[in-house]
């Protein structure tokens, strides 16, 4: 287990992990709370697989990694021996907080969630879940009669959760979205189209946007593309001849600036991804992974439709002529673009800390 001296007693713990889409918007919550509540101790609890174990050891926050695995999508002896090492994770951090209890768990999903709200739930420690998604995942769903207060980072959870104490706040994003970002019919050429295959990369994607940009870029000489492919793509995909306005990265750090250069965004459909959107309100071409837990990110993408907020391209057959055919009609002209560009003020940490303000005071 990897830590850097997290002080438990009194703390607010954060736990939420294994993907961005449940790790960022904890950091979101937590930087809230810290601002919030100098004085207050906060840790964080996550998995040493998850993003989190390379995003947490260079951060200031305190932290307690644990070897914790998945279980959806596993073979039974893996399965098994997943359910061992949560039992273990569990053992653990239930023996240290009846020494030093924290205030209050705060979850935001995922599998590097469960030994901390387990042991939250075993020692009557008051906990709170956010559910970014549109279609609640599995521990949300165990949890949820228990917790304080299940925040919806969409409308769609309430109703998928009937019995349990829900708000629809949405996601919190981190604080450089919360901010007036330019318009983008305000944009002026050179356009960019900026490709979003998550923190991990997506591989179809990336397949359909390198055999599509040659041909768009040509049809459109004034629009050039930032493709993030994904630090395990990278490599490999760096060495392909590709158009020289198209320009691959790994991953995009400071994506608040590259969505506010974005004239159109082609991305997947994870929940925190829908919320800088709709924050910053640009178009987007939603393509969601077909194999999400839960199909989560198909509800995502058509949510998001549906609120005239983003058109859905999606996998399978004819995949990357259906997505080219798509991208030119919104580079062609700014109208289509004008008509799913909306932008929707995030108050999801605010909202959440005035429901924590309730036992951190």
């Amino acid at each position: 287990m990897g830590s850097i001296d997290p002080e438990f007693s009194n703390a607010l713990v954060f736990t939420g992990g294994g993907t961005g889409g449940h790790f960022f918007p904890a950091v979101a919550l937590a930087e809230g709370a810290k601002a919030r509540w100098p004085e207050l101790p906060i840790a964080f609890v996550g998995a040493q697989r998850g993003i989190e174990a390379g995003k947490l050891p260079g951060s200031p926050w305190p932290h307690l990694l644990m070897d914790v695995e998945g279980f959806v999508g596993r073979s039974p002896l893996k399965v098994l021996r997943s359910a061992w090492k949560l039992w273990r994770a569990w053992r653990t951090l239930k023996a240290r907080w009846r020494i030093h209890r924290p205030q209050a768990v705060v979850a935001t999903g995922g599998y590097a969630a469960a030994p901390a709200l387990f042991a939250a739930r075993s020692l009557k420690i008051p906990y709170f879940l956010h559910e970014s998604n549109a279609e609640p995942g599995r521990l949300i769903r165990l949890l949820a009669l228990g917790a304080e207060r299940v925040w919806c980072g969409m409308r769609a959870v309430e109703a998928r959760l009937p019995n349990a104490v829900c708000a629809v706040v949405g996601t919190p994003v981190p604080e450089a979205f919360l901010r007036d970002f330019e318009a983008p019919e305000a944009l002026r050429p050179p356009h960019l189209l900026l490709v979003l295959g998550g923190s991990g990369g997506a591989r179809a994607l990336n397949e359909g946007i390198l055999a599509m940009a040659p041909g768009l870029l040509e049809l459109f000489p004034d629009w050039e593309i930032l493709h993030q492919v994904g630090a395990r793509e990278f490599e490999a995909l760096s060495t392909q001849s590709i158009h020289p306005r198209h320009r691959l990265v790994p991953f995009i750090e400071a994506m608040d600036e590259a969505l506010e250069g974005a004239s159109l965004v082609v991305s997947r459909s994870g929940a925190s991804t829908c919320s800088e959107l709709k924050a910053c309100g640009r178009p987007a071409i939603l393509v969601p992974l077909p194999n999400s837990a839960g199909d989560h990110q198909h509800m995502n993408a058509r949510a998001m439709e549906a609120d005239g907020q983003a058109v859905v391209v999606e996998q399978g057959k004819t995949f990357a002529e259906r997505l080219e055919c798509e991208a030119a009609r919104l580079m062609g002209s700014p109208i289509p673009r004008q008509a799913i560009s909306r932008v929707e003020p995030n108050r999801a940490v605010e909202l959440c800390l005035r429901d924590l303000s309730r036992r951190i005071g």
